[in-house]
């Protein structure tokens, strides 16, 4: 049976065990390029079996950056979205986007299971919130919006402030151009000289990118094949790996 490896957390696990979920949470890129990343491989064949959590799923995000712009009561409410991996990118483009001079910049978030917005102002839960409210009502994910108020001179009262903020964030995503993002995971494989044209037919079929070499492996005749594939096709990949090369093909992660 082929194992799935982890690094860097030394973790081996079968990958053909009935009921096993392969894919694991650790995305973390492994070094191709030196014999460190052979000799990390080589310390993972020694590690002990363990259960592998969930892998990332699939989700919707934006495609590139949207605008939306209402007048509401002389007030004037700019909503900008693009799609953010994480919180340090999210803060990066308020920064880029808000407008000192607008009367308040608010805003909210959403990373996977992170989350988070701010009122800049106005009064408690009737701006960060209701943005929010759009993005989950929207169902994109690790995306940002920030609504630009220009206040015009007439309150719209609580009631008012939680439609504008609100409506004007669920217009900007609903007709946003989105994409479908699987995650993907940086894996390896030991492979043996013979055997290559074998593997890289098979890592073809299943759409792998960002294929590297490391010769350095230690051991005569062999090499690291690092490439990038699709959570969920890793227990399929390296099952057709095993059955077209014949013989245990291991896999690295």
């Amino acid at each position: 049976m082929a194992a799935l490896r982890l690094s860097p957390r030394l973790r081996s696990i079968p990958l053909l065990l009935p009921g096993l979920d392969p894919a694991a949470a650790v995305h973390r890129r492994c070094s191709c390029g030196s014999s460190a990343a052979a000799a990390a491989a080589r310390a993972m064949s020694s590690s002990s079996s363990s259960s592998a959590s969930s892998a990332p799923t699939p989700y919707t995000t934006l495609v590139g950056r949207v605008r939306c712009e209402r007048e509401i009561k002389r007030s004037k409410f700019i909503a900008v979205a693009a799609s953010v991996p994480d919180e340090r990118a999210a803060m990066s483009f308020l920064n880029e986007v808000k407008d000192p001079r607008a009367t308040h910049n608010c805003w909210a978030y959403k990373v996977g299971e992170q989350f988070r917005y701010n009122d800049d102002g106005e009064p408690s839960s009737t701006a960060g919130k209701p943005i929010y409210s759009a993005i989950i009502s929207s169902g994109i994910d690790m995306v940002m919006v920030v609504v630009i108020r220009y206040f015009g001179g007439i309150k719209l009262g609580t009631g008012g402030l939680v439609r504008a903020y609100g409506g004007v964030a669920a217009e900007c995503l609903k007709d946003a151009p989105t994409c479908l993002v699987k995650p993907k995971a940086r894996v390896g494989m030991e492979v043996p000289f013979d055997l290559l044209g074998t593997v890289y037919n098979q890592l073809q079929h299943f759409h792998a990118e960002d294929i590297k070499q490391d010769y350095d492996t230690g051991k005569d005749g062999t090499v690291v094949v690092m490439f990038k594939v699709e959570y969920e096709k890793i227990e399929s990949l390296g099952n057709a790996v095993n059955s077209a090369c014949s013989r245990k093909i291991e896999l690295l992660q």
